[in-house]
């Protein structure tokens, strides 16, 4: 019995040897089974270009690219083919994942504003200038201000003031764009016409009491629009401006804007000499 005790140690180690390569082996596959399993792309449908708010989708908008199916984005589409004929609501860069809570329900089939208005909300157009339209930078998207200068009372006097304040621009320009003999629809966030065209329509999004105000400051007086910072949405509550005030504006005892030095404070601080 003891001449084959070595023997018997060593048949022992192969055995534990080949149970523990066994299990590394099985444990390995199960890590790289599941490395592959997370590595593992589906590929889903995604805008060719930028897609504009109000835009019916056709399918040379669209194309697709693999993404991980462990961070699939909700509500994406893998077949591009189920996405012909939805309005987006909501611009879509190109390349971003077309994504259901960016679109209009599947029973809205037209396009163009009526999409992307809000709920309770109305859309208005007022005709504009190159002026009034701030040279052309006002842009589907951009916040703006009205203001309307209007002349009444006995003794015309002509005041202006902000009516309607933070109000969302939807469209610039024409709805829709002749192109020969076919009909392209201009959605939220296109151009409106060829290079150097003026913009003679802004298209704002309103409540209905505030179409009121816009309609009646569009018929009696004349409109500008003031542009806003994105980021500024602070009311600002002002009295108008009317013809004799502003000529006595920077008149004596007028007071200093703020932010800005006092004129004497700039001259005792000028060196002398």
């Amino acid at each position: 019995m003891g001449r084959y005790k070595p023997f018997m140690v060593l048949g022992t180690a192969v055995i534990i040897a080949l149970i523990t390569s066994v299990l590394s082996y099985s444990w390995l596959q199960k890590k790289v089974k599941s490395r592959e399993a997370r590595l593992e792309t589906q590929p889903i449908a995604v805008a060719l270009a930028d897609l504009p708010g109000g835009i019916v989708l056709t399918k040379e908008m669209l194309t697709t690219t693999p993404f991980l199916k462990t961070s699939l984005p909700e509500g994406c589409f893998s077949d591009p083919s189920r996405l012909v004929g939805r309005v987006v609501i909501s611009p879509i860069k190109a390349r971003e994942p077309i994504l259901e809570s960016r679109l209009a329900p599947v029973s809205f089939r037209t396009g163009g504003v009526a999409a992307v208005i809000g709920l309770k909300k109305r859309a208005v157009a007022v005709r504009v200038d190159r002026t009034t339209g701030v040279s052309g930078f006002i842009h589907p998207g951009n916040r703006v201000d009205v203001l309307v200068t209007l002349t009444s009372g006995k003794n015309p006097i002509s005041v202006t003031k902000t009516v309607l304040e933070n109000i969302l621009v939807l469209a610039t320009g024409p709805e829709i764009e002749k192109k020969g003999k076919e009909e392209r629809p201009m959605g939220m966030g296109m151009n409106t016409g060829p290079p150097g065209m003026d913009v003679d329509t802004i298209t704002l999004e309103v409540t209905p009491e505030e179409a009121e105000k816009l309609t009646l400051a569009a018929v009696g007086g004349k409109l500008q629009l003031a542009l806003r910072n994105a980021s500024d949405m602070e009311a600002i509550i002002t009295e108008g401006v009317t013809i004799p005030a502003l000529l006595a504006s920077y008149g004596a005892g007028s007071p200093v804007r703020e932010n800005e030095p006092d004129p004497a404070a700039r001259v005792a601080e000028k060196p002398s000499g």
